[in-house]
C-alpha cells in the first residue's frame, strides 16, 4: 500500500504541475496575447513550440515564417480599393474620406503576415475574405460607426481585466466594427492606445482604425484561411450570431462579396463558404 500511495502521489503532483504550467501559458482563446507570448494556430497564448511553432499567428514565433512572395500592396491597388468605396450607395458616406488605401497600407506594416503566408492562392483568398467582411460591415466603406450603436450596451463586466470606463461606449467602429469592451481593451493593449478610455480613436484615426481590424483579423481569422477551413469559418469568427440560420441574408451577402473578390483576384474561393 505504501508503494502504491507513493506512485499515486507522484502522479497527482505531476498532474498539478501540468495544470499549473498550462495556467501560466494559456490566457484566452482567440489570442489578444500578453507581450512575450505567441498566438497559436488555434488562437491560444503560450510560449512553447506548440504555440510559437508551425502556424504561429503573432508574437515571438520561432523563426521567420515562410513567405510566398506576395506583396499585398501590389494586390490591393488603388483600383481595387476604389472599386469598393465606389459601391457605397448611401447619400452621405463619411467613410469615403476616412478609409483610404494609404491608411490600410500604413496599418499593414504592423501585420506583415497578413496575405503573405501559405500558398499564393491562400494569400488571394485571405485578401478577398478580409475585404469581403470589411465591405459588408461598413456598407462598402461608407460607415465608420455602427448605426444606432450608442444605444446598445456593449459592456461585458465578466471581463474584469477590461473594466468599462464611465461614459464610454464600445459599439462597433472601424472596418470590422470593433465591438465590446474586451476587444477594445485587448486591441488597445496590443496596438498602443487606451481602448477603454478612448474608444473613439477607432473612429477618428484611420490608421489605428485599420490596425484594429487587422489585429482582430490576425487573432481570429488568419489561421482559418491558412489552415484551409474555408470562408464560412471566418463568418463565424466575426459574427457567430449569423450562423446556423441566425441570419441567412447577411451570410449570403458576405459570401457574394467574397466570391466576387476571389473572381477579381482570379482565385478559386474554395469550399465551406457558409457557416
Amino acid at each position: 500500500m505504501g508503494e502504491r500511495n507513493s506512485i499515486l502521489l507522484v502522479l497527482l503532483t505531476l498532474t498539478i504541475t501540468i495544470i499549473l504550467e498550462a495556467g501560466t501559458r494559456v490566457f484566452a482563446q482567440n489570442c489578444g496575447c500578453a507581450p512575450g507570448l505567441c498566438c497559436s494556430i488555434y488562437g491560444y497564448c503560450g510560449t512553447s513550440s506548440d504555440y510559437c511553432g508551425k502556424g504561429c499567428q503573432a508574437g515571438p514565433c520561432l523563426g521567420p515564417p515562410s513567405s510566398n512572395g506576395v506583396i499585398v500592396s501590389d494586390i490591393v491597388t488603388d483600383a481595387f480599393f476604389n472599386r469598393i468605396t465606389n459601391e457605397a450607395t448611401a447619400g452621405s458616406c463619411p467613410g469615403k474620406r476616412f478609409y483610404t488605401r494609404r491608411a490600410f497600407l500604413d496599418a499593414l506594416r504592423s501585420y506583415p503576415h497578413f496575405g503573405t503566408l501559405g500558398s499564393v492562392d491562400d494569400s488571394m483568398r485571405e485578401i478577398a475574405a478580409f475585404f469581403a467582411h470589411v465591405t459588408h460591415e461598413t456598407g462598402s466603406m461608407c460607415y465608420i460607426e455602427e448605426t444606432n450603436g450608442a444605444s446598445r450596451d456593449y459592456c461585458n463586466k465578466k471581463y474584469t481585466q477590461y473594466p468599462c470606463a464611465v461614459g464610454k461606449s464600445y459599439y462597433g467602429r472601424g472596418p470590422l466594427q470593433l465591438t465590446w469592451n474586451y476587444n477594445y481593451g485587448a486591441a488597445g493593449n496590443s496596438i498602443g492606445f487606451d481602448g477603454l478610455k478612448n474608444p473613439e480613436i477607432v473612429a477618428t484615426n484611420p490608421t489605428i482604425s485599420f490596425r484594429t481590424a487587422l489585429w482582430y483579423w490576425m487573432n481570429t481569422c488568419h489561421g482559418i484561411i491558412t489552415s484551409g477551413r474555408g470562408f464560412g469559418a471566418t463568418i463565424r469568427a466575426i459574427n457567430s450570431g449569423e450562423c446556423g440560420g441566425g441570419n441567412s441574408n447577411t451570410v449570403n451577402a458576405r459570401v457574394q462579396y467574397y466570391t466576387h473578390y476571389c473572381s477579381e483576384l482570379q482565385v478559386d474561393p474554395g469550399t465551406n463558404l457558409r457557416c
